[in-house]
C-alpha cells in the first residue's frame, strides 16, 4: 500500500502527523484556498454595503440609493447561491468523514442563522426596489447587524475547517484530489 492510500501518513506516538511536502500541502489546502477566495468576495461585498450605510456622509461609498439596493440584493443572491452549492454538493461529501459538516453541527446551524438575516435584508431591499418602502441606510445597517457576527465567524471557521491540518486527519491525498470544488 503506497503513501497515497493512507491519510497523510501515520501519526507518531504523541499524535502528531508528519510534515507535508509543499505539493501535498497544496493538495490538502486546495479546498480552503478556493473557499477563502469565495469568502473574500463576500467580505468585500459586505464591507462595501456596510460602508454605504454610513449616514454621516451625503452619499457614502459613492453608492446611490439604487446602487446600494442592487449591491445588497446581489450580495444576498450570491451568498444564498454559494450556500446552496455547499449544502447540496460539498457538505454531504465532507460529512461522510468529517463531523463538522453534519447538519446538526455548527457550520450548518450558522447557515440557517445567516439565511434568516439574509431573508430579512433581501425582503427589505426588494420593497425598496419596488418603491414600496424608502431606502434607509440605517435600516440596512440594522438588518446587517442582525447576522453580521455569525456570518464573519462562519467565513473564518469554514476555511479553518478545510485547512490541511484538519483535512489530512480524514482524507488521503488521492481522496483529496477527487473531492468536489
Amino acid at each position: 500500500m503506497g503513501r497515497d492510500n493512507k491519510a497523510a501518513g501515520s501519526a507518531s506516538a504523541d499524535g502528531a502527523l508528519p510534515p507535508l511536502s509543499a505539493g501535498d500541502l497544496r493538495t490538502y489546502n486546495r479546498m480552503a484556498d478556493q473557499m477563502e477566495g469565495f469568502h473574500n468576495h463576500f467580505r468585500m461585498a459586505w464591507n462595501q454595503l456596510w460602508d454605504a450605510c454610513d449616514s454621516s456622509a451625503k452619499r457614502p461609498s459613492g453608492l446611490s440609493a439604487r446602487q446600494m439596493i442592487m449591491t445588497g440584493l446581489q450580495f444576498c443572491s450570491q451568498l444564498d447561491f454559494h450556500h446552496s452549492i455547499e449544502e447540496q454538493h460539498i457538505f454531504p461529501v465532507l460529512a461522510k468523514k468529517m463531523p463538522q459538516f453534519r447538519k446538526e453541527l455548527d457550520l450548518l446551524k450558522q447557515h440557517k442563522q445567516i439565511h434568516a438575516g439574509l431573508e430579512k435584508l433581501e425582503s427589505y431591499l426588494e420593497k425598496c426596489r419596488s418603491g414600496e418602502e424608502d431606502m434607509r441606510r440605517e435600516e440596512v445597517k440594522r438588518l446587517m447587524e442582525g447576522f453580521g457576527e455569525v456570518l464573519w465567524k462562519h467565513l473564518d471557521e469554514e476555511v479553518q475547517t478545510l485547512k490541511a491540518d484538519n483535512m489530512r486527519k480524514y482524507w488521503t491525498l488521492d481522496e483529496m484530489r477527487r473531492l468536489p470544488m
